[in-house]
C-alpha cells in the first residue's frame, strides 16, 4: 500500500508540474494574446530559434494554430534559399538570404550521404508553404542515382526525410505545379543516356506515384512551370551539334506534348517566370535577358538595365517573385532585377547587385529558390 501510495504521489507532482508549465505565461506581466502576437512578428530565422527559450514559446511556436495565424496576418516574407557546393572540395552548403537586410543565414546540414554530387540533386519549393525539396541525387563514390525526398521547412528551421521517389534520379528536372511535386525524366554521362519516367508526389499525403512518360528522354535539363503546365528542356548545349528538345507536361490532364518551335530554339539559358511570363537570361556573351511572347513563338529581348555581367560570373542560379528577379552566380553575389512591363507589351529592367561575403568566394550555386518564411 505504501508504495503505492509513493507511484500515486509521484504521478500527481508529474501531473502538478505539467500544468504549471502550461499555465507559465510566455511573456511575464503580459497577455498570453499579446505575447503571441510578439513572437508571430519575430523575422525569420529567430522565431523557430526561440523554441529553445523555454517550453511554453515552443508549445506556441509547433501549435500549428500559429503558423496558421501567421500566413493569415501576411506576416510570412520572401527570402531567398541558396544551395551552393564548394568547387574543388564539393562541401555543400544552404544559405537564406534576407532580403531586405542584406544579411545570410546558414540553414541547418541537410541529411544525406556525405559523399554525393551536389549538381545531380533536383530543388524545388513551394514558396508559400515554406518548404524546400531536394531530391534524388548521386553518389560520387558508387556513382548510383538516389531516391531521396528532403524537406526543409522554415517554421521550423529543420530538415526531414520523406518518402523516398519510385526510381532512382540525379540530373533531373523537378519543379510545384498546383501544390504537387513533379520529378521529370533523369540523365547520365552519355547524349541518350536517360529515363522518360516521370512521378509526382503528393505533400499531404507523403506518396509518390508515376504519372504520364515523357515522350522522348533528353540529354540534359532546365524546366519551368506556368500555372498548371511545366516545361521541360535540354536548351543549347557547347558545341551546339544537336538541336535542342522538349516537351510540356498538362498536369491537370496528365499528358505531355511537344514544345513550340520557336520556344525551345530561344531557350538560350537558364529561366525564371513571374506571373505568366517566362524569362531566360542567356549563358552567352553579355547575358542578354529574354521573355517568350506565346502568341508569336517568339522571344523579345528585355530592355532597360544590361545584366551586370561584370560582377556576375557563371554559373547561375535563378529564381524571382513580385516582379523581381534574383540571380546567384559563382561567388554567391546576387543580381537583383526589378521588370517593369510597358503599354505596348514590351519590358526593362533594372539591375542591383549585392556583393557576397569572402567567405562564399569559393562557392558555385547550384539552384536558389525564394520561400516565404
Amino acid at each position: 500500500m505504501a508504495v503505492s501510495k509513493s507511484w500515486s504521489s509521484k504521478q500527481q507532482d508529474n501531473y502538478d508540474q505539467e500544468n504549471r508549465k502550461k499555465s507559465e505565461p510566455l511573456i511575464p506581466g503580459l497577455p498570453d494574446e499579446i505575447a503571441e502576437l510578439c513572437l508571430l512578428h519575430l523575422p525569420y530565422p529567430y522565431q523557430s530559434l526561440v523554441r529553445a527559450v523555454s517550453s511554453s514559446w515552443n508549445r506556441a511556436i509547433t501549435d500549428p494554430a500559429f503558423l496558421i495565424s501567421k500566413r493569415s496576418l501576411s506576416l510570412s516574407l520572401p527570402y531567398l534559399f541558396v544551395f551552393a557546393f564548394h568547387k574543388s572540395t564539393a562541401r555543400m552548403l544552404w544559405q537564406a538570404f534576407d532580403l531586405r537586410s542584406g544579411r545570410w543565414f546558414r540553414l541547418p546540414s541537410m541529411p544525406c550521404p556525405k559523399a554525393v554530387c551536389p549538381p545531380g540533386f533536383a530543388c524545388t519549393s513551394i514558396p508559400r508553404q515554406g518548404q524546400l525539396y531536394v531530391l534524388g541525387g548521386m553518389r560520387s563514390d558508387t556513382e548510383t542515382s538516389m531516391q531521396t525526398t528532403i524537406i526543409y521547412t522554415t517554421s521550423t528551421n529543420q530538415w526531414s526525410i520523406a518518402s523516398p521517389m519510385m526510381a532512382p534520379r540525379s540530373f533531373f528536372a523537378a519543379g510545384s505545379v498546383n501544390g504537387k511535386i513533379i520529378a521529370v525524366g533523369a540523365s547520365g554521362a552519355g547524349y541518350n543516356d536517360s529515363i522518360t519516367s516521370v512521378e509526382c508526389y503528393d505533400p499531404e499525403n507523403d506518396t509518390w506515384e508515376s504519372v504520364a512518360k515523357m515522350r522522348i528522354g533528353l540529354g540534359r535539363y532546365d524546366s519551368a512551370v506556368i500555372g498548371s503546365k511545366m516545361y521541360v528542356t535540354e536548351g543549347w548545349t557547347w558545341p551546339f551539334l544537336f538541336s535542342p528538345r522538349g516537351g510540356v507536361y498538362d498536369q491537370e490532364n496528365d499528358t505531355w506534348q511537344e514544345m513550340k518551335d520557336g520556344m525551345k530554339e530561344g531557350w538560350t539559358g537558364v529561366s525564371v517566370v513571374l506571373g505568366d511570363r517566362l524569362f531566360v537570361i542567356s549563358e552567352h556573351g553579355d547575358c542578354p535577358m529574354k521573355v517568350y511572347v506565346p502568341d508569336h513563338d517568339a522571344w523579345q529581348y528585355v530592355g532597360g538595365e544590361r545584366f551586370p555581367r561584370e560582377a556576375m560570373q557563371r554559373p547561375f542560379a535563378v529564381s524571382g517573385v513580385d516582379g523581381k528577379i534574383y540571380v546567384v552566380s559563382s561567388g554567391l553575389n546576387v543580381a537583383i532585377g526589378r521588370v517593369f512591363e510597358g503599354q505596348n507589351g514590351d519590358f526593362s529592367a533594372q539591375w542591383e547587385v549585392v556583393a557576397a561575403p569572402n567567405a562564399f568566394h569559393d562557392f558555385s550555386p547550384s539552384s536558389c529558390q525564394v520561400l516565404y518564411a
